[in-house]
C-alpha cells in the first residue's frame, strides 16, 4: 500500500471519531514490529522517529527514514512517517526531503513568546513543503510532559491561532497513570486542532478511551514497546549459549507487535 501522509491519516480519524497511534521507532526492528502489529489489527499507524533516536543513530536521519518509507510502501495498511520532538532547526528542515509527512516542532522549553515565534517560523516553512505540523504547550512555560504541567485552554487557543499549527500536544496528566478528562474536553472546545497525548505508557485502557472521547486524537506510545522488547531479550539472554541476535530479536519483535495490536484495538 502506498505511503500515506500524516494529514490524511489524522483527518480520516477525526472524521470517523477514532484515534491515531504514533509508535516510537528506534531501529528497523521497532519499525517492522509496528507495521506487523498494525497489519494484525488492520488499522493505520504512524512510525515516529524522534530527535533522540536520530542522535542515537549517529545523527543520520535518512537511513532509518528510508527504511520506514519502504516498510510503509510494502504494508497492507496505511502507514505514515512522523519526525517527533525536534528542537534542532537544521534537523527540522531535513524532514521533507527525507520523506516525512509530518513533524513536531518542539520549542516548549523556551519562554512562551519564543515558543510562538520559533514555531510560527517553522510552520510556515513546513506548510510550504506539505508537512502536517504538531507543537507542544505545557503550563505557562515548559514542556507538556513535565510532571505537574497543565495546559490552559485559553492559552491553547491563543497558541494555535498565533502559530498556525495542525496539532497540539497538551499537558493533561494527573500523576503517572491518570488523565484529567475534564481538561481534555475544555482544550478540545478551545483549540480548533487535533489534540495529542504524549507519554501514554502506563495509562489504563479505560482512561485512554475516555480521553479519546473527550477530544484526544493522536496518542504517542514509546516506553510500552521498549518494555516488551527488553523483557523478551532479557529472557532469551538467560541462556548463555545464545549468541545469534536473531534468536532474541525475533521474539522481541513479536512481543512488540502484539503490544502495537493491543494499543490499536483500544485507540483506533
Amino acid at each position: 500500500m502506498p505511503y500515506t501522509p500524516t494529514a490524511e491519516i489524522v483527518a480520516d480519524a477525526v472524521a470517523a471519531g477514532r484515534g491515531v497511534v504514533a509508535f516510537d521507532v528506534i531501529g528497523l526492528e521497532h519499525a517492522e514490529a509496528v507495521v506487523s502489529g498494525a497489519e494484525w489489527a488492520d488499522r493505520p499507524v504512524l512510525l515516529q522517529i524522534s530527535q533522540n533516536a536520530v542522535a542515537f543513530r549517529g545523527r543520520r536521519l535518512r537511513p532509518l527514514a528510508a527504511a520506514c518509507r519502504e516498510l510503509a510502501a510494502a504494508a497492507k495498511v496505511r502507514v505514515g512517517l512522523h519526525l517527533d520532538h525536534v528542537e534542532d532547526e537544521e534537523l527540522t528542515r531535513q524532514a521533507a526531503d527525507a520523506g516525512f509527512g509530518s513533524l513536531m516542532v518542539d520549542a516548549s522549553r523556551a519562554p512562551y513568546a519564543e515558543n510562538v515565534a520559533r514555531t510560527r517560523a517553522l510552520v510556515d516553512w513546513a506548510h510550504e513543503h506539505g508537512l502536517w505540523v504538531e507543537a507542544e504547550l505545557g503550563g505557562t512555560d515548559g514542556p507538556a510532559h513535565v510532571a505537574g504541567a497543565r495546559t490552559d485552554p485559553a492559552a491553547a487557543a491563543e497558541f494555535v491561532a498565533a502559530t498556525g499549527i495542525d496539532g497540539l500536544a497538551v499537558a493533561v496528566a494527573v500523576g503517572t497513570a491518570r488523565l484529567d478528562i475534564d481538561l481534555v474536553a475544555a482544550l478540545h472546545e478551545a483549540a480548533p486542532v487535533p489534540l495529542v497525548l504524549h507519554g501514554s505508557s502506563g495509562v489504563t485502557d479505560d482512561e485512554l478511551r475516555r480521553a479519546l472521547g473527550a477530544g484526544i486524537v493522536k496518542v504517542n506510545v514509546g516506553t510500552a514497546l521498549d518494555i516488551a522488547c527488553t523483557a523478551a531479550v532479557r529472557e532469551l539472554l538467560l541462556d548463555a549459549c545464545v549468541v545469534d541476535p536473531r534468536r532474541y530479536l525475533a521474539p522481541a519483535m513479536v512481543d512488540m507487535a502484539a503490544e502495537v495490536e493491543r494499543y490499536l484495538a483500544v485507540i483506533s
